[in-house]
């Protein structure tokens, strides 16, 4: 089956509108840091967060050429500081624009905490980065839901076109 996919620019845009849904909902609620999750072991949602922009930011780092910032150095103190982490890794991810198709398809080795190295090329890299948030974020949505707080904004990729469709 040969369907046409999403470009980066599109799945890029998907994480933004939803990161920045997740900010301003955050934001109103910033309670809802301190609810128990269980996703990843990480303990509370803010330590959820945590876990999204710290894999944005080691992946925005190394497709950088940027030095890892430690785990331990990012912080989950508040939305503000959790959402400063993920604008940064976004920052720069859109630096990596320059480059051109044959860059992102060049096989490159990335070692990974968990799965020691992994070869591939960096398009890959930076699709699973991107995709990485959209899924925690939608577990998030099941986990704030169940503590009574609604996220107010369609999440799904076809929002984007209802998103689209009022502009």
């Amino acid at each position: 089956m040969s369907i046409p996919g999403l470009t980066g620019e599109e799945l890029y845009a998907w994480v933004e509108r939803t990161s920045s849904g997740w900010r301003e909902l955050l934001a109103a609620h910033p309670e809802a840091l301190a609810i128990p999750c269980d996703i990843r072991a990480t303990g509370t949602v803010a330590e959820l967060l945590k876990h999204i922009v710290a894999v944005e930011l080691l992946f925005a780092e190394w497709l950088s050429a940027t030095p890892a910032t430690p785990f331990e150095t990012i912080s989950s103190a508040s939305v503000k500081v959790i959402y400063a982490t993920h604008d940064k890794a976004m920052s720069l991810l859109l630096n990596l624009n320059r480059h051109d198709e044959a860059w992102w398809q060049e096989p490159v080795d990335f070692a990974t905490r968990s799965r020691g190295l992994i070869r591939g090329p960096r398009r890959i890299f930076a699709i699973h980065m991107l995709m990485h948030s959209i899924r925690h974020y939608a577990q998030l949505a099941t986990i704030v839901r169940q503590h009574g707080i609604t996220p107010n904004w369609q999440m799904d990729y076809l929002g984007m076109i209802l998103l689209s469709a009022k502009a």
